[in-house]
């Protein structure tokens, strides 16, 4: 999920005019399913090159709802060191400005204690619902707590939080596909597509 107002989230209320209509014309390419295809592939190898070698028998993949779940699957498919999935949602605004008040709204389901854990995110805009995350699972005694982030957008931080693994960074636009939605729209999307704003 997103963590700004930069780019559409399930949890977001957004106020009328600030984001633009879900219909109309297809997204523009922004990252091709072919680019998209050859980052998981070697974001994959590095991972799983990392973690064998810092001696990790099995990692946990823990997948930021809903934006992420496209990634986390191509991503585990592709992983060569054995690892376990879980899910958490969190909600990090509502109404029309960004608060950085973020809240977890559904939680793993077993312990982080003592296990290597990836938080696997779709997109960093601000960087408060990474940072939230972080200070969260590393409270709970992990081995080991790395991120792996599909796109951030440079210019919309807010926070700085480690980023162990990134896929692209993208401009301040609204984007979709793969995982990223637009009021729900466009989430299935192969590529990663720009919407421009009407008006």
């Amino acid at each position: 999920m997103s963590d700004g107002l930069s780019n559409a989230e399930p949890e977001a209320v957004l106020s009328p005019g600030s984001a633009p209509a879900a219909g109309g014309a297809a997204p523009r390419t922004l990252i091709s399913e072919a680019d998209i295809s050859a980052r998981v592939d070697a974001l994959a190898a590095e991972i799983s090159r990392d973690y064998a070698e810092a001696g990790a028998e099995e990692i946990l993949l823990v997948g930021v709802l809903r934006g992420a779940f496209i990634f986390l699957a191509d991503l585990s498919r592709r992983l060569t060191i054995p690892c376990a999935i879980d899910f958490i949602s969190v909600s990090s605004y509502t109404g029309a400005e960004q608060a950085g008040d973020v809240r977890l709204i559904l939680d793993v389901r077993s312990s982080l204690k003592d296990r290597h854990v990836l938080l696997v995110e779709d997109i960093v805009d601000s960087g408060h619902t990474l940072d939230y995350l972080l200070r969260t699972f590393g409270a709970r005694g992990p081995a080991s707590l790395k991120t792996c982030v599909l796109t951030r957008k440079p210019g919309s931080m807010e926070v700085e939080v480690p980023l162990d693994y990134l896929g692209f960074d993208i401009p301040d636009e609204w984007v979709v596909g793969y995982g990223l939605d637009l009021g729900d729209k466009h989430r299935t999307l192969p590529y990663i597509g720009v919407v421009t704003p009407e008006g």
